[in-house]
């Protein structure tokens, strides 16, 4: 199956079956849904099949397509993938099926077209996917801008409170940094020597003050869509606004384009400037630990709560990518795959809460685990996830970011721990707030209220509490994929692990 071009059916897919959704009579919403169902299953079928077919000890790049687009500008549908971008295409497979699951109503009650809110969850994992294959610089610029189209309308259209002043403010921050990289990406062809291939841009000798400016437009464009203090604003506010399915993929998979963004072409084309801009992106991932931790902290909004974690949380990414080793960097990695499966559960059930309740103010609620109690559990779960509760998958990732950290980097790595003491303020009170305590007597007379899980919601919150305790016990498959990405982009821009001092080693041979 090596020579299957799992990469571009895999980005087609989806597309096709938009296509089809789309046209399916309006008049038979149950069938969109089905067949869009069906579809994505589809991709995580072909998904498992790639992942059991790439060798974690073969080439660093496998599943390469090149396809001819516009030979005059060295133009190519050229697509490969790393362990990195594996890892993360694994989590789209996993998370579009269950988002369509658990978006079963959410367009009826809208009461907008059903076939085109599904289609556009499909055109979503489409460009999704896309961006995270392509081996392109040009491709992947396409894809980056793109993908904002269909989250603009799934905000746009079928969102909630400020919907359209959520999708415009989402739109317009996304597009401003898609253009300091479309400058970037012009000056990276006239000095890569008019090509966009990444390999070939890889070997490019570029010179300092040109490297930095280059770095700089693509790392703009990478904050903001992470998003890292203090290019986050947007978030809160498409986050509280989006159907809880949109605002999983939204926090669970559009922002790692950021900071996979930075480890695919910031650190490999731009070695020199990524160490000179270290600092710099240091400081911005602790700040944005602490400041979206209170904020957090603050909030009375549910969905928007859920928002602010996710920022303090890219923040723990941020810091173990610009610390450079590879325990950091593997840790960031996997990160990316644990918070948008814990981000992505926590975010499904608020929605299934606030569906129920008719709100998603924490203030009107208050004891609910007792009319709810299986849908109480299983939010406490996802709330301790997001905390990186050991046994919890993102205890592993948030373990070894602050470790690899540690190693090179002490102030940051203990302000950077500053951000688990607040997680567990923020995760405790919210889940503290809406199901325990004294019940709200007006949570009686909601008639939402008085249902718990159904079979359809146990299907879409079991796989991802099972990924969550699985790989937060033996995370070593995922690992073992990340491991030579991680190590292969250490070595792009020259930085090895620190030796362990001579008292550390006496000490490990006694």
């Amino acid at each position: 199956m090596s020579n299957f071009p799992f990469l571009s059916v895999l980005t087609v897919a989806p597309l096709v079956g938009a296509l089809v959704v789309a046209f399916l009579p309006r008049h038979r919403p149950e069938l969109a849904k089905q067949v869009a169902f069906a579809w994505s299953l589809l991709v995580l079928v072909l998904s498992v099949v790639m992942w059991v077919s790439f060798n974690a000890g073969g080439d660093r790049f496998q599943f390469r397509e090149s396809y001819s687009w516009i030979p005059n500008w060295g133009v190519s549908f050229t697509f490969a993938a790393d362990g990195i971008a594996l890892v993360m295409l694994m989590l789209i497979a996993v998370l579009v099926p269950l988002v369509i699951l658990a978006s079963w109503h959410d367009a009826e009650s809208s009461k907008r077209s059903v076939p085109v809110y599904f289609a556009l969850l499909l055109v979503l994992e489409c460009t999704m996917i896309g961006v995270f294959a392509a081996a392109d610089v040009f491709l992947f610029y396409v894809f980056f801008e793109v993908m904002l189209v269909p989250m603009y309308f799934l905000i746009g259209s079928y969102g909630g409170h400020q919907r359209q002043y959520a999708a415009v403010k989402f739109f317009l921050y996304s597009l401003v940094g898609g253009l300091f990289m479309l400058a970037a990406v012009i000056g990276l062809w006239v000095v890569g020597g008019k090509t966009f291939d990444w390999q070939a841009l890889s070997q490019v000798d570029i010179s300092t003050g040109t490297e930095r400016w280059l770095f700089l437009g693509f790392f703009l464009a990478f904050a903001i869509k992470a998003p890292f203090f203090p290019f986050h604003t947007w978030l809160p506010d498409a986050g509280g606004a989006a159907p809880a399915g949109a605002a999983a993929l939204l926090v669970g998979v559009l922002d790692k384009v950021g900071t996979f963004g930075i480890l695919r072409y910031c650190l490999p084309l731009f070695p020199e400037a990524s160490k000179w801009f270290a600092p710099w992106a240091l400081a911005l991932g602790v700040i944005g630990i602490v400041y979206a931790a209170l904020l957090a902290v603050g909030q009375n909004d549910l969905k928007r709560l859920v928002s602010y974690t996710s920022i303090a949380h890219f923040g723990f990414i941020g810091v173990g990518i610009f610390a450079f080793t590879t325990q950091a960097g593997t840790g960031a990695v996997l990160y990316m795959l644990n918070h948008g499966l814990a981000t992505g559960l926590l975010f499904l059930v608020v929605g299934m809460l606030i569906a129920r309740r008719g709100s998603s103010l924490i203030s009107d609620f208050g004891g609910a685990g007792k009319l709810v109690p299986v849908l109480a559990g299983v939010l406490f779960f996802a709330g301790l996830a997001s905390l990186a509760l050991p046994g919890t998958a993102p205890f592993i990732s948030e373990f070894l970011v602050l470790i690899g950290t540690f190693t090179v980097n002490k102030p940051v790595a203990v302000i950077a721990t500053l951000g688990i003491i607040l997680a567990a303020a923020y995760v405790l009170w919210m889940v503290q707030r809406t199901t325990q305590g004294t019940l709200n007597p007006a949570l009686t007379e909601v008639d939402g209220m008085r249902r718990d899980l159904n079979l359809r919601e146990k299907v879409v919150v079991a796989p991802l509490i099972a990924l969550i305790v699985l790989l937060g016990f033996f995370p070593k498959p995922v690992t073992d994929v990340i491991n030579p990405a991680v190590q292969a982009t250490m070595d792009d821009i020259g930085r090895t692990d620190p030796a362990p001092s001579v008292g550390t080693v006496q000490e490990a041979r006694r």
